[in-house]
């Protein structure tokens, strides 16, 4: 792996189909290990229950609060500085509770590839 710096540009947000916006700060075939994007949930949203196939996600709550679901567990409160483990094929959503959009680092390893994405039910 050679070294680089990925720039954060927060022009690029798009909103993805699990329901909350998305800016890749690292998505590269010069680091297939990880894969890291800022995610955005608006107040009052939640995102859809998914899962990722072969795919562990790790939240890093960066800012506002919030309630994670993960697999059968109950509903749990999370806030600023918190990390959630998300393994593979484990079902999960969050949903914004407080009075500003929650923003979280999730960090993906291997590296995210949408053919992984899984909507649940």
């Amino acid at each position: 792996m050679k070294h680089s710096i990925q720039k954060f540009d927060l022009d690029q947000e798009y909103f993805f189909e699990e329901g909350c916006h998305i800016v890749e700060i690292s998505n590269s075939a010069a680091d297939e290990d990880q894969y890291i994007v800022r995610a955005r949930v608006a107040v009052g949203q939640q995102t859809k229950w998914h899962s990722l196939d072969n795919t562990t996600e790790r939240y890093v709550i960066l800012q506002g609060c919030g309630m994670v679901e993960i697999g059968n567990k109950q509903a749990t409160a999370v806030s600023y500085g918190d990390v959630i483990i998300i393994p593979a094929q484990t079902r999960q959503r969050i949903k914004n509770t407080g009075s500003e959009d929650i923003i979280f680092l999730a960090i993906c390893s291997p590296s995210f590839q949408k053919s992984n994405y899984r909507e649940q039910h």
